[in-house]
C-alpha cells in the first residue's frame, strides 16, 4: 500500500451445516434368578456392556460421517498400495505431508504388510503408537477396522467391488491456522445408565442412552479412497 492510502477491509464469511441430534439407547432385563445363578456380577456386567454398545454406535456414526467426504479417490483399478495412497492424499493439496490416519478393512492388511513401504508397528523404534494402529505408510497411521464398508464403484454393469477407506488429517497442522477437526461429535448428554426395579416380577431393567450427533465438520481434511477388494 502507498503511504497514506486506506486499505479496503475484506468481509469475513462463514458457512453453516445442519446436524440433527439423535438419541441412542439400549436396554436389558434381568430376572432375580439370572442374577443369583450367574457367576460374578451380572448387573455390573450389564451396565458395562450397555455402555460399550452405545460407544460402538457412536463409532458407527463416525464412520458413516466419514463416508460422506466430498474428496474422493477412485482406486478401483487395483488393490491398496503405496502408490494409490500417495495419489489419494495428494488430493488434499498439502504443502507439507502432515500426519494422517488411514482406516482399512482387515482383509486389506495382508496387501499392506507385503508392501515394501509399509512400516509395521512392531518395528517402531520410537514414538507413540495410536490405539489400534498396526503400522505406517506414507506418513499415515494405519488402523484396521471392520467398520470400513464395502462399496461398488463404476457404472452399472461394470462395477468393481471396493473398500471405502477414509484418510483423515490429524490436528495441529503447522501449515494452516484452520484447526477445525475433520469430524466432530456434538454431545448434548453423555452416556447415562439407569436401573429400574419391578417388584411384582422380581426383575431389574438396565438401560443406557446418549444424546449426540457425529458430523463431518471439515471436509478439507478427509479423502475417501476406494481401493479394489
Amino acid at each position: 500500500m502507498a503511504e497514506g492510502v486506506e486499505v479496503t477491509p475484506a468481509k469475513m464469511s462463514t458457512t453453516t451445516k445442519t446436524a440433527t441430534v439423535k438419541k441412542a439407547m439400549k436396554a436389558v432385563s434381568l430376572t432375580d434368578e439370572a442374577v443369583l445363578s450367574g457367576y460374578g456380577n451380572p448387573v455390573g456386567e450389564a451396565n458395562g456392556q450397555l455402555a460399550k454398545a452405545i460407544a460402538s454406535k457412536v463409532d458407527n456414526d463416525c464412520m458413516d460421517a466419514l463416508q460422506t467426504a466430498t474428496i474422493v479417490f477412485d482406486g478401483s483399478a487395483k488393490k491398496i498400495d503405496y502408490t494409490g495412497i500417495v495419489d489419494a492424499i495428494d488430493l488434499l493439496d498439502e504443502e507439507v505431508n502432515t500426519e494422517k490416519v488411514l482406516f482399512v478393512h482387515p482383509k486389506q492388511v495382508t496387501d499392506l504388510r507385503k508392501d515394501a513401504n509399509f512400516l509395521s508397528a512392531d518395528k517402531y523404534t520410537a514414538g507413540v503408537v495410536m490405539s489400534g494402529e498396526i503400522g505406517k505408510i506414507c506418513n499415515c497411521r494405519v488402523v484396521a477396522s471392520k467398520k470400513v464398508p464395502a462399496v461398488k464403484v463404476g457404472a452399472s454393469g461394470s462395477q468393481v467391488d471396493c473398500y471405502a477407506c477414509p484418510i483423515v488429517k490429524l490436528e495441529q497442522d503447522a501449515e494452516t491456522e484452520d484447526e477445525v477437526p475433520a469430524i466432530t461429535i456434538y454431545l448434548k448428554r453423555d452416556t447415562n445408565v439407569e436401573t429400574e426395579r419391578h417388584t411384582l416380577s422380581r426383575t431389574t431393567d438396565v438401560s443406557a442412552d446418549k444424546h449426540y450427533v457425529a458430523t463431518l465438520s471439515n471436509e478439507a481434511k478427509v479423502v475417501l479412497a476406494k481401493f479394489k477388494k
